[in-house]
């Protein structure tokens, strides 16, 4: 069992991995052979310039992208072997917070909240409403249900986007680029949130942003991408104390360095 109550893998693999991802558009490659193996019940984040590939990544976690080739393998099964409706169902058991909040304008913030559960569940409105209000208030929005995205910061947006992300309970939660957009202060308001929420329910989380920051401040593990390929991944700490040029040059946000300016 893991600290959450969740049930790891049986088979001893562990909830998320890939193996010796390639995906290209037209003469771009984009991911040349990228092999991960996410830790359970920790926060691993995922660095690298604009334009590595991490965005790509997760479109391939969750099964909006099929690779070119290699594996991707979530709670055991390569998602790529398996039907459609087995992949849908799946996806179902992931959280994820796409750079914008991606929230629906026509709806208020108790709406979008609410989506998946009304999309994916059966659920009564009284069981949503018992599901929603902890979410809204967990990421202090509970004030804001009835305001609609266009009348809220973009901090209290992607908090929006956190709780739907949460309403259902997911065993994995995705956060592609949290920090985008928000000034200092609030990046460390939600890395703040972040970790609590993580604290207090487990799972598995995935960043991917090129914030040193923010990897700073909520990893358990880091991996930097470059160029389409995996230079460094280890524990959060091993990684901001690593000697090697690329994972030195890009952690210290130097111009001057093997990363260069292509």
């Amino acid at each position: 069992m893991t600290k959450s109550g969740r049930l790891l893998n049986g088979n001893g693999e562990h909830t998320m991995a890939v193996s010796d991802l390639h995906k290209s558009f037209g003469d771009t490659a984009v991911l040349r052979g990228v092999s991960l193996d996410f830790a359970d019940e920790a926060v691993t984040t995922i660095l690298g310039p604009s334009g590595t590939g991490k965005s790509v990544l997760i479109k391939h976690l969750v099964g909006l992208l099929e690779p070119d080739a290699g594996e991707v393998r979530v709670f055991g099964q390569d998602i790529w072997s398996i039907s459609e409706a087995e992949r849908y169902e799946i996806r179902k058991r992931f959280g994820v917070l796409f750079q914008d909040g991606a929230l629906f304008g026509s709806m208020n913030i108790y709406d979008n909240v609410a989506f998946p559960l009304r999309k994916h569940t059966d659920m009564t409105e009284d069981a949503i409403a018992e599901a929603v209000m902890p979410a809204m208030q967990e990421v202090g929005l509970e004030a804001a249900l009835s305001r609609y995205p266009p009348e809220i910061s973009g901090g209290m947006r992607k908090r929006a986007g956190f709780a739907r992300a949460l309403v259902t309970n997911p065993d994995i939660v995705l956060f592609d680029e949290p920090d985008s957009g928000l000034d200092p202060v609030r990046t460390s308001l939600l890395c703040d949130l972040i970790l609590q929420v993580h604290r207090e329910h487990g799972g598995t989380y995935l960043l991917v942003t090129h914030d040193i920051s923010t990897a700073k401040k909520v990893s358990d593990y880091v991996g930097l991408i470059w160029k389409g390929e995996v230079v460094h991944y280890s524990g959060a700490e091993e990684a901001f104390a690593s000697q090697d040029p690329f994972v030195r040059q890009f952690l210290a946000g130097d111009s001057a360095g093997p990363l260069g300016m292509d």
